[in-house]
């Protein structure tokens, strides 16, 4: 069996970098830098997980959620959104989109590996 797929999109091309290296070795890393490239890329392919940026030009994580649940073929795709945004009103908002995860930047390689893990076991169930 083959490495999972898993779309990161964040408008911070340093942040794509850094994440990139992070899971390079564990899985296959697709990354675009806008929620408009991600909503074409989850058109054409299905990822195992998308880590998603909060805020973004034009489209922002919410929005690019909110697109990617109501579409039959990618509406089980685990989402974790990673992001800055600590808000209270913004978090309470986004987690109503159901995502399986919100984590904060920064975070350590480690985290994010086991909280991909676990996304990915969910998905599996």
């Amino acid at each position: 069996m083959g490495k999972k797929h898993i779309l990161i999109v964040d408008d911070d091309v340093n942040m794509l970098k850094l994440l990139r290296m992070f899971l390079a070795d564990d899985y296959e890393v697709t990354i675009v830098d806008s929620g408009k490239k991600a909503i074409e890329f989850v058109l054409k392919h299905s990822p195992d997980l998308i880590l998603l940026d909060y805020m973004m030009p034009l489209f922002d994580g919410p929005h690019v959620l909110e697109i990617i649940k109501k579409r039959e073929e990618s509406r089980n795709i685990p989402v974790l959104f990673l992001t800055s945004v600590t808000e209270r009103e913004k978090i309470i908002q986004c987690l109503a989109l159901k995502p399986q995860g919100y984590l904060i930047k920064p975070i350590s390689r480690e985290e994010l590996i086991q909280r991909v893990e676990e996304a990915l076991k969910e998905k599996r169930r």
